[in-house]
């Protein structure tokens, strides 16, 4: 997914709340109370589905999206479910999509959609200390590529739908759970595949997708449980210089790559204006008594005045922080030059931008021009422009459940929208008019999601577990769970 949505797992961390990066997360003892835990065989169920998947290598490279899609759905076939009830499909014979429902009563409802990816980035396993295709537990934790990104969702969401299916519950409206494709790159998006060509299977009021989770400080401590509702929008800019070249032993005062190096100095300095929506502004809101004091008075203070230049001096000193309060562009790869003893014709660079939802395009390409004005000669340009990706608005509707349910497993544990500064298959979906949020219940600190020995705690595997049944049921039926 997202750099950052889970992908990176930095969408999950609020400043003050330091996450642990240690082999084996230290849980407190209260967690593994039973009432936070699904019946057990439900667990097993879960678990198993969740080693199934990891063992299924579904990277760009060399795997196989359908060999997993078919997994689950032979296990909703095995639990009831009717063959057109559940199906896989793509463009492609290695990259199926699954989609599986719920059927409730004709009320007239929309269906709710639960959504994860079961592609994975690519994982080396010279580069692991644990072998990155088995579902590993040891001291606590789980390991293995996909844990936390995003094959946990994947088997809790499989696992919901057959407990209810089991348990006789016919919901008010129907259950989707789609399991796709491509969401981390390679070419082809399995969810934008399905709005195109099937979109009647996905339609939903509402989406609940990765993206959001629990956020656990070093010594295992809730701090809260994020709902992500919105997402920024990323796009690469090309900044070239370019010139006749020349001998290296006659040095010109116009050379290529030092004129390459001033435009980006000046786009590194500069810095985009701070415009706050509505889901940055309730993350702060609801933020600010969580938080370090300097944070929390910094906030208080941009809330009052967007133009607080202090305040948004404070945060800004936090890349995070200063990542969801504005628009930012960094340097991201550099090429230029052909021979050691040549001055260099051409030098090039990408800079990756992560614009706020309704940020203009236009606007950022021209103040990257301004930006690059003191090298004269260098060019900045682009291609096609990001589309809007609209915030999905903060409804009880969406919330009211999350903050019982939170408040029935976590006393006092605040929920907090947020905004991820990565991306996940939620643009796709707002684009497309299906308000998304990123909803789990999984509490976890640093997860390396795309990096060695990913990883999830045990415990709030099997406490998301619970934690989206109950949503589920009080979703769709308008009752306490």
């Amino acid at each position: 997914m997202l750099a950052l949505t889970r992908t990176a797992g930095a969408h999950r961390r609020l400043r003050g709340a330091a996450l642990a990066a240690t082999i084996g997360l230290a849980i407190t003892p209260g967690w593994a109370s039973a009432q936070i835990r699904s019946p057990e065989r439900f667990q097993r169920l879960a678990r198993e589905m969740y080693e199934e998947l990891i063992e299924i290598n579904t990277s760009h490279s060399v795997g196989n999206t359908t060999t997993a899609a078919e997994a689950m759905r032979a296990r909703l076939l095995a639990a009831g479910f009717l063959p057109e009830d559940v199906v896989v499909m793509g463009p492609r014979e290695d990259r199926g999509n699954l989609v599986a429902r719920l059927r409730g009563r004709s009320t007239g409802l929309k269906p709710i959609l639960l959504l994860s990816h079961l592609d994975v980035v690519e994982a080396d396993p010279a580069d692991w200390t644990l072998p990155p295709f088995e579902l590993i537990e040891r001291d606590g934790t789980f390991y293995g590529r996909g844990t936390s990104d995003d094959k946990d969702e994947t088997a809790l969401h499989v696992a919901t739908l057959i407990r209810l299916k089991e348990e006789g519950y016919v919901p008010e409206r129907d259950i989707i759970v789609a399991a796709t494709a491509g969401e981390e790159g390679g070419g082809f998006n399995g969810v934008r595949w399905l709005l195109e060509n099937h979109r009647e299977l996905i339609d939903a009021a509402f989406a609940l997708n990765e993206g959001g989770g629990g956020l656990l400080d070093e010594q295992g401590k809730r701090i809260a449980n994020t709902v992500q509702a919105s997402e920024k929008k990323s796009q690469n800019f090309q900044v070239e210089v370019t010139n006749p070249g020349g001998h290296s032993s006659r040095p010109r005062p116009d050379n290529a790559i030092s004129e390459l190096a001033q435009a980006l100095t000046g786009i590194a300095a500069h810095q985009f204006p701070v415009r706050l929506n509505e889901v940055t502004r309730e993350y702060l809101r609801r933020s600010v008594d969580i938080e370090a004091p300097e944070i929390g008075a910094a906030m208080r203070a941009l809330l009052a005045n967007e133009r607080d230049e202090r305040a948004i001096a404070v945060l800004a000193r936090d890349p995070r922080l200063n990542s969801i309060l504005r628009t930012t562009c960094v340097a991201t790869m550099l090429e230029g030059g052909h021979a050691t003893n040549a001055l260099p014709q051409r030098a090039r660079a990408t800079v990756n931008c992560r614009m706020l939802p309704d940020e203009d395009p236009a606007f950022v390409l021209r103040s990257l021009q301004q930006a690059a004005a003191k090298a004269p000669t260098a060019r900045v340009t682009t291609g096609n422009s990001a589309r809007n990706t609209p915030p999905s608005a903060l409804v009880p509707e969406v919330l009211a459940p999350v903050e019982r349910i939170t408040e029935q497993l976590w006393p006092g544990v605040p929920v907090v929208p947020v905004m991820s500064t990565g991306a996940t298959d939620g643009a796709s979906l707002r684009t497309a008019g299906i308000p998304t949020y990123g909803i789990s219940g999984l509490f976890y600190g640093e997860t390396f999601s795309h990096g060695m020995n990913e990883r999830i705690p045990v415990n709030s595997f099997y406490e998301g577990q619970e934690f989206l049944y109950r949503l589920a049921k009080a979703m769709t039926s308008g009752a306490q769970p």
